[in-house]
């Protein structure tokens, strides 16, 4: 194996891993916030637990916010609780950062 073919590994394993960590970080953020609007509505345990099972499918960690964001504004709203999308999305940002920063220190 030359060094440059150590190198291509290194890069993709270095890839897979960012990758993984994104993911990762995407899926705390996603469960923070649904802990933060369950909270909001009122609900916790079970009926808590079952909304941030919605949050965390495929369709809310891949691609855009802008579905989440809709689906949480939306869903406070149907509770009488009246948030923009830019105060979800200044909270996604908030736990985005919170979760990069356990994931980094182990937590």
């Amino acid at each position: 194996m030359t060094t440059f073919d150590k190198r291509e590994e290194g890069f993709e394993a270095k890839f897979a891993h960012d990758g993984e960590m994104h993911f990762l970080a995407l899926a705390r953020r996603n469960k923070g916030l649904a802990a933060w609007a369950s909270t909001l509505m009122g609900e916790s345990g079970a009926t808590a637990a079952a909304y941030a099972d919605t949050l965390l499918t495929a369709e809310y960690l891949s691609g855009s916010d802008d579905r989440l964001v809709l689906r949480v504004v939306s869903d406070l709203k149907a509770k009488g609780i009246e948030r923009s999308s830019q105060d979800v999305i200044e909270k996604l940002r908030d736990l985005l950062a919170k979760a990069r920063s356990d994931i980094a220190a182990g937590r």
